[in-house]
């Protein structure tokens, strides 16, 4: 009588097809949140529009204009009479104005004045593209 031998186990292998989707998986995930993360160096206003606007290739100090004439420096409030003082570390390099659509012209104006006794001589304005 003829016994039957154990069963064969079959060759363990490594399924790798799991993996590249985990893997795919987290590289979308973490494309997506650092795109989600690209602008937190201001608060949200209405951005005027315009056909030459670009993507800056630093991120400079951003100077938001409310359109109630708040000002702040990142997201930072800044009084109008400290203006000068706050940014004075910043002298030599470019200062992005990231002004509502419906500020007044005065209050922008105030803000770049203020940049410029503070030794910023260089000015971007924050745009959107339409």
């Amino acid at each position: 009588m003829k016994l039957k031998s154990r069963r064969e186990l079959p060759e363990a292998r490594i399924e790798i097809i799991p993996m590249i989707d985990v893997m795919l998986f987290l590289l979308v995930f973490f494309m997506l949140s650092s795109l989600s993360l690209a602008r937190l160096n201001g608060l949200p206003v209405d951005l005027p529009s315009a056909q030459s606007a670009g993507a800056q290739s630093s991120t400079p100090p951003t100077l938001t204009v409310r359109r109630d004439g708040a000002f702040f420096l990142g997201k930072t409030a800044v009084k109008r009479e400290n203006l000068g003082a706050v940014l004075r570390p910043f002298a030599g390099q470019t200062l992005l104005i990231n002004a509502d659509e419906n500020a007044k012209h005065g209050f922008v104006v105030a803000a770049m004045d203020a940049a410029r006794s503070a030794g910023i001589e260089r000015f971007s304005i924050a745009t959107s593209a339409r």
